[in-house]
């Protein structure tokens, strides 16, 4: 059994919504869905298919409902951040893998 260390400084809210994740390695978008979010960070699912590695500088992309980008002028919220934990184990039943990304 291994122990687990927390890490987090910030509280997690739980929110299930589509996310899409630009890799410029791989040159393209990933679809995927957020799993839970805090100021500084998040933790999403994506395919396990996608070319992912901890450390990986990827573009997350928050869409916006039509009210929500009329009301905020922008049509998504963009966050810039670095790959910081890959779940590979235990979301392989769904063909997805949770991917912890801290934001810059």
């Amino acid at each position: 059994m291994q122990a687990t260390i927390e890490q987090r400084t910030e509280s997690r809210n739980s929110v299930s919504w589509p996310v899409s994740v630009w890799m410029p390695d791989a040159n393209r978008f990933f679809n995927g869905r957020s799993c839970n979010i805090s100021r500084t960070g998040v933790f999403i699912t994506l395919p396990v298919t996608t070319p992912i590695q901890a450390g990986n500088v990827v573009e997350v992309n928050f869409p916006r409902t039509q009210t929500l980008a009329e009301e905020k002028g922008q049509y998504a919220r963009i966050k810039t951040g670095r790959v910081v934990r890959i779940d590979r184990e235990h979301l392989l039943d769904n063909a997805e893998v949770g991917v912890g990304i801290a934001f810059n």
